[in-house]
Parts: C-alpha cells; structure tokens; sequence
C-alpha cells in the first residue's frame, strides 16, 4: 500500500517513499539549493549561515538541515553557537550528536541488539523444549509399562 503524504514545502499530496517529506519537484529543488551552498562555499569559505542565507535567498532552517544531514560543516568550532548536540547541547559542526553522545549511542544500540538477540535464542530453545509428537498404539504401551 503506497504511503501517501503532503509536501514539507509546498503542501502537495505525493507517493512517499523515504527520506526527507518533500515532492519530486521540491526534492529537485531543494538538491539545486544545495548545489548553489556548495558552490558558494567555494568561492566563500569562511561565510557565516547567515551571509550565505542572506546571499543565496535561502532559508537558515534549510542550511541548518544541510548541516544535520551532515553535508555541511561548520568550519570554525570555537565560535559555534549555531550548531547543538541534540542529545547534550554540546556545539557540534555537524550532523545530530557530538562524538561522545555518538559512541555512547552506538554502544548502548549495540548492548540493545545483543540484548534481543539473546532473548530470541532463549525463546527458540524454549519452543524447541516443548515440541510434542503422536505416539502409535505400540509406543503407548512401552511408555505405560516404563
């Protein structure tokens, strides 16, 4: 069943099929914008989120989502107060979590599918446990004299 949605950007119904909630025509748009935030960065390394908004008539919240999905880098850390770790507010030059919150992220999903799969196995033991089978009329009663 085809998962039906409306655009982010523009409202319009569209087939959605993953990734960011925007139509194919506003998914090509958006991939231009980030074309012309690469190219700008190029000719302007050290810009600031605002100049290349200002500059390229591009939202700071589409920068921003730039930065989250990690296609952009913030390149001057120290003055950094654009850019939080969502998990502990840490100033972060890209992406959604510092390094720290990421290895513990990864740590703790890994100890969680350990976890899981340890549980199944348990459960298949279990189940295998409790098989039964028919027993012929011949097997009963060699069961019943034991």
């Amino acid at each position: 069943m085809p998962d039906i949605r409306n655009c982010k950007r523009c409202g319009r119904i569209f087939n959605y099929i993953g990734g960011i909630q925007f139509c194919p025509a506003c998914r090509d748009k958006d991939e231009e914008d980030y074309k012309r935030v690469k190219e700008y960065l190029y000719e302007n390394p050290k810009a600031s989120v605002s100049q290349v908004s200002m500059d390229l008539d591009i939202s700071v919240e589409q920068i921003k989502r730039y930065l989250r999905d990690g296609r952009l880098e913030i390149v001057d850390e120290a003055g950094n107060l654009f850019l939080e770790c969502e998990a502990c507010g840490k100033a972060i030059r890209s992406g959604r979590f510092c390094t720290d919150c990421e290895r513990t992220l990864s740590r703790d999903l890994s100890t969680a599918a350990e976890e899981i799969k340890h549980k199944l196995s348990k459960d298949v033991d279990t189940q295998r446990s409790g098989w039964i089978r028919y027993l012929s009329k011949e097997e009963e009663k060699k069961e019943d004299k034991k």
